[in-house]
């Protein structure tokens, strides 16, 4: 039934690219199984929630909270986390502290190469771990998502 609601969600976009679909029931195991998944298909299950990623923390501080929902204002877009620009707003943040990339990742709780992989990822991070980072950048996860059109 999931499946079948976020496929309709992008329903012209599934009539021209059908081999696209970013979901499968297999993922949807993986993420039962580990509780955790990819930010981009994360997206998929908040835009059919109509709630932000902000709205799933405990704790965080109201000012970093996004109250706005993950929509899309037609059928032919789909919601993507831009990397390369949490990486680049993560780096400037680096610098202007002037802290190295493992000092970044110990205080956010990962790798230094989960970090500086932002910047190439051919496809996206953990969703925890994009929250973590906007977390720590003070800034709301809408800052980096858009509307894809593929």
């Amino acid at each position: 039934m999931l499946l079948l609601i976020t496929w309709l969600m992008a329903a012209e976009l599934n009539r021209s690219r059908v081999r696209d679909h970013p979901l499968s029931p297999s993922m949807i195991i993986n993420m039962s199984k580990r509780g955790n998944t990819t930010c981009q298909h994360a997206l998929i299950f908040l835009q059919w929630l109509g709630r932000s990623p902000e709205s799933f923390l405990l704790g965080a501080s109201s000012k970093n909270r996004s109250k706005t929902p993950i929509h899309s204002p037609s059928t032919d877009r789909r919601p993507r986390w831009h990397l390369c620009r949490l990486y680049a707003v993560l780096n400037a943040r680096r610098q202007e502290q002037q802290m190295t990339w493992a000092q970044v990742a110990q205080a956010i709780g990962c790798s230094p190469n989960q970090l500086t992989g932002l910047n190439t990822a051919r496809y996206a991070t953990n969703m925890m771990l994009a929250m973590r980072i906007v977390q720590w950048l003070e800034r709301p996860s809408s800052n980096f998502i858009y509307l894809a059109k593929w």
